[in-house]
């Protein structure tokens, strides 16, 4: 087969689509979070933290950040305002007393099973339907993007979520 020439491509267009492309991408998480916020008042760390907590069991602080990849200081947040909402409570370790384990209330569980998808609703039909090869692609791409951005270290529970990059969640 022989070399076709490629086409010239201006410089800085990639640039420009793949900015594009992001911005339309963050976009479109704020609208799903906004909606995951207004329809379930809960956002989506929140969410991801409940789900971990509702599938494991009882889990400890330290656990639940490595189940979600936040920060432990983050997931503390997060386990007060979900226990202020009395969807999870705490309950120390009898045996040992500095040990606090965390689980779903009735209310949590519920919530859980009406909850939506973490992603959007489209995205994780679509997802679906692609081949694998496909999906490896899209995954093996945004990974290394987020090495081209050096933001590797930057904490990510698997949950679309935008906003600010404090650990105020």
């Amino acid at each position: 087969m022989e070399n076709l020439p490629q086409p010239q491509v201006p410089k800085g267009s990639y640039e420009l689509r793949i900015l594009q492309a992001l911005r339309r991408i963050i976009r479109a998480v704020d609208i799903h979070s906004h909606k995951l916020s207004t329809q379930h008042n809960i956002t989506g760390p929140q969410l991801a933290c409940l789900l971990a907590i509702n599938e494991e069991g009882p889990l400890t602080s330290a656990n639940l950040a490595k189940k979600v990849y936040l920060s432990p200081s983050t997931v503390v947040g997060i386990i007060d305002r979900l226990e202020e909402k009395g969807l999870i409570e705490r309950n120390r370790n009898s045996k040992d007393r500095r040990q606090v384990h965390i689980s779903t209330t009735s209310a949590g569980r519920q919530l859980v099973e009406t909850a939506p998808s973490l992603l959007q609703d489209t995205l994780s039909s679509a997802l679906v339907e692609l081949p694998e090869i496909e999906q490896v692609s899209i995954t093996m791409s945004l990974e290394k993007l987020v090495d081209l951005m050096e933001a590797r270290q930057i904490e990510a529970a698997p949950v679309l979520e935008t906003g600010s990059l404090s650990s105020e969640l």
